[in-house]
């Protein structure tokens, strides 16, 4: 008997979401239907493709040979599916997108409904990582990254700039008082992030011109964590204006130190790898992010 779709793709979703469960529920089936699909395929190899156990579940060697085939297979034929609906003119496909929280749920979260509507054959599958991630490894079709890009195997497509400001809460100025010098952030308390260290060079002109480097005495790995530890008027916190803007245009964050604040902007870029075809969905992702992009109000390329 030969290997069908259902029985790869049951295969392919079981590694991915690690348990027979997940699979079951990412693919709509039962958990009997996705564990017979396994003991078919591994009756039609000839060969146990994944060692269970009660905890958890791992692959064989030649699981890991089949995977990698099954794959590819699965991609092939999403390829043809989406080709044949382009023809159509209705893009369509998984289409996995992956930002830094703050920047997903700012920017890319509130455009979503209408992107779903112009699209709605495109199965968006988004995920966060705060961290510069492999897109092979995640399995990542577009990812946007936001400040300089150093790998020179992806390709990218920028989408817009955002200025950065140095801001606190009216609250915490109350409190503490409202800076009127770089000298003076030595009383303060500075709010930045553990990791790494160049996002804690805050744009200020120092003694001698250069942007000053701030040691926080409250860090964290999210800027959508150090948003919301400012909110709550822990201290002076540097953000970007996409992740701000709204709470700056309310008042409940506002801009210090302006006249010593450098103008500087950081790049935001869509990237894929090179030898990745821009299919339809890609495109229609990034031509519609881009075109919104273009009209939010901090937004600049």
């Amino acid at each position: 008997m030969k290997i069908t779709l259902e029985e790869l793709q049951a295969f392919a979703t079981v590694v991915d979401s690690g348990s027979i469960t997940a699979a079951a529920e990412q693919l709509g089936q039962t958990v009997s239907g996705i564990s017979r699909a396994l003991s078919r395929l591994e009756d039609k190899v000839g060969t146990t493709l994944l060692h269970r156990t009660t905890r958890r579940l791992a692959l064989s060697e030649e699981g890991e040979a089949l995977l990698a085939h099954a794959r590819a297979i699965l991609a092939s034929v999403e390829l043809a599916e989406e080709q044949m609906a382009v023809r159509r003119q209705r893009p369509a496909g998984r289409l996995r997108v992956n930002a830094a929280s703050p920047f997903m749920l700012h920017v890319i979260v509130p455009l979503i409904g209408e992107f779903r509507r112009a699209y709605p054959e495109i199965e968006l599958e988004l995920n966060t990582n705060d961290q510069i991630i492999d897109l092979l490894e995640h399995r990542t079709d577009v990812a946007i990254r936001i400040g300089t890009l150093r790998d020179s195997t992806l390709h990218a497509r920028a989408l817009a700039s955002s200025r950065v400001r140095v801001l606190a809460s009216p609250a915490y100025l109350k409190a503490r008082g409202r800076p009127e010098s770089v000298a003076d952030l030595a009383g303060h308390s500075l709010i930045g992030f553990n990791q790494p260290e160049s996002l804690n060079r805050w744009p200020l002109r120092g003694a001698v011109g250069e942007e000053v480097q701030i040691t926080p005495h409250l860090s964290a790995s999210s800027g959508e964590t150090l948003r919301q530890l400012a909110l709550a008027g822990e201290g002076l916190v540097c953000l970007s204006d996409f992740m701000t803007d709204a709470d700056r245009r309310r008042g409940d964050l506002v801009q210090v130190l302006m006249a010593h604040t450098i103008d500087e902007r950081q790049s935001i870029n869509a990237v894929y790898y090179l030898n990745t075809q821009l299919s339809a969905r890609i495109a229609s992702f990034l031509d519609f992010v881009g075109g919104r992009l273009r009209e939010a109000a901090w937004a600049q390329l």
